[in-house]
């Protein structure tokens, strides 16, 4: 009974996500068709496990009926297979996660989780990828070969390179910023346009700030913070989580906290704007 309960909680929990719209602070929505299709999975499987509890209970008291008439040994002939320290380990892992999705409110991130784990550039990090869960540069390369992911990223580039004006939106928001990034000097001088949170480092200028946007690859597990520093032509007194659109001139600088050149928009018009209704971002091939 207890199978039947679990899998009828992870039926109507993926039901949940996808009738509320969470779904997407989860996974990438390109793979929302997997996880629609599981609630079909579930269901079936419920019925399934339905039908062998019944089968089995029929069975149960056919074989107490024979035993009571043909045995006298006095040994009990009952299946053990299901130890109780068995259930006692598997069954709470199986709920926590029904737990955690009714019970836990599900965070939409922001710059408090950008100044708790703070942002790194990946190249500093090396190899270990538990070490990149906040990231400013997207980067795809662990889930390639070297030469697939060179492949990719040249494609993206010849089809950002030959535009004067690369507007990044939600749909190309990642694709765009890991090319422009791993090729910043071949973006030099074009317009670019984009969109995010401000979050204010300690070590900026007083007309700089970074415009970030949180996105996911393929997962939450994957997710970071990702975008540009940015100039303005003044001085600006711009608060964290405060959504701009932006518009200027990319250029290069050396940014001495990541001893890195990294990509800077010099603003030319900005404005600020109401907080989307999705903050997130997907990566798209």
């Amino acid at each position: 009974m207890v199978r039947i309960l679990i899998l009828m909680g992870f039926s109507f929990i993926f039901m949940h996500l996808h009738a509320t719209g969470t779904i997407n602070k989860y996974i990438n929505m390109k793979y929302s068709y997997i996880s629609f299709s599981t609630i079909f999975i579930f269901i079936l499987l419920t019925i399934a496990q339905v039908y062998f509890y019944v089968k089995d209970g029929d069975k149960k008291n056919h074989d107490d009926h024979e035993h009571d008439h043909s045995c006298s040994c006095g040994h009990d002939h009952s299946h053990d297979e299901d130890k109780w320290y068995k259930k006692l380990i598997v069954y709470p892992i199986m709920i926590f996660p029904l737990v955690a999705v009714m019970c836990f409110p599900i965070a939409t991130l922001d710059s408090k989780m950008v100044e708790a784990k703070g942002f790194h550039f990946p190249i500093l990090e090396g190899d270990d990828a538990s070490s990149n869960h906040q990231i400013l540069q997207p980067d795809t390369s662990t889930y390639y070969g070297a030469e697939d992911y060179d492949k990719l990223m040249d494609k993206s580039k010849k089809q950002y390179e030959k535009k004067n004006s690369i507007i990044l939106n939600d749909d190309n928001y990642l694709k765009g910023m890991e090319t422009i990034y791993n090729f910043p000097g071949e973006f030099t001088g074009k317009t670019v346009s984009l969109t995010g949170f401000s979050y204010n480092s300690d070590d900026l200028k007083k007309n700089e700030v970074f415009l970030f946007r949180f996105g996911i690859i393929h997962c939450v597990a994957d997710s970071g913070v990702y975008g540009m520093l940015i100039q303005f032509p003044d001085d600006m007194d711009l608060e964290n989580d405060e959504w701009l659109r932006v518009s200027g001139e990319l250029d290069t600088m050396y940014y001495q906290p990541f001893k890195k050149t990294i990509p800077v928009l010099k603003v030319k018009k900005y404005e600020k704007i109401s907080e989307p209704e999705d903050t997130y971002v997907y990566r798209q091939y």
